[in-house]
């Protein structure tokens, strides 16, 4: 019973993020981070992290996988419910209205440098997640070494994202069972 009245205000801060965020799911991570963390105290920046890893190794969108993920983490089911829904609904009504006008305005050169803008404000935002996770992110060797070879991966090959992602979520895998077995040897 606690948690449903978190319903109401988790849907209107994820209604809230996906009406003034342009850019897509990356550039919605530092709005996210903001009001969860920093603004309503729901979950640590550590939760956050974990559920950014998760939504980018599931199928779907970042933005709507973090949502769900993180109204499930605060209310259930029914908080997953009702935070899709907010992040999911202005996007859906901006575009039935861009799709019903846009044909009329697309040639103006007001609105062509309106794009121009908003693309360079979510690089700014893209680069502030990017920051952001930079320093939650343990930093070690083998991390280093990791997100720049999949970095390259991904910048320069054919290879398929979702294949990078298991790639790097193998290695940890092996780093991790590799760092405990040393471990339980040194105790011996």
């Amino acid at each position: 019973m606690k948690n449903n009245r978190k319903l109401l205000p988790l849907f209107l801060t994820f209604l809230k993020i996906g009406a003034f965020t342009f850019g897509g799911g990356y550039a919605m991570i530092p709005l996210i981070q903001k009001e969860v963390c920093e603004k309503k105290k729901w979950l640590s920046d550590e939760d956050i992290l974990d559920i950014i890893a998760i939504a980018e190794s599931t199928p779907g969108p970042i933005a709507i996988n973090v949502a769900t993920f993180v109204g499930y983490r605060t209310c259930g089911f029914l908080g997953a419910t009702v935070a899709t829904f907010g992040i999911v609904l202005p996007s859906f009504l901006i575009i039935m209205f861009i799709e019903a006008v846009l044909n009329e305005f697309a040639e103006l050169r007001a609105v062509q440098y309106a794009f121009f803008g908003i693309r360079a404000g979510v690089l700014a935002l893209i680069v502030k997640a990017l920051w952001s996770m930079y320093q939650q992110c343990p930093k070690n060797a083998f991390s280093l070494c990791v997100a720049v070879v999949a970095f390259i991966l991904a910048t320069f090959s054919g290879i398929n994202a979702i294949f990078i992602i298991i790639g790097c979520a193998t290695a940890g895998l092996i780093h991790s069972l590799v760092i405990s077995k040393k471990a339980k040897e040194g105790q011996k």
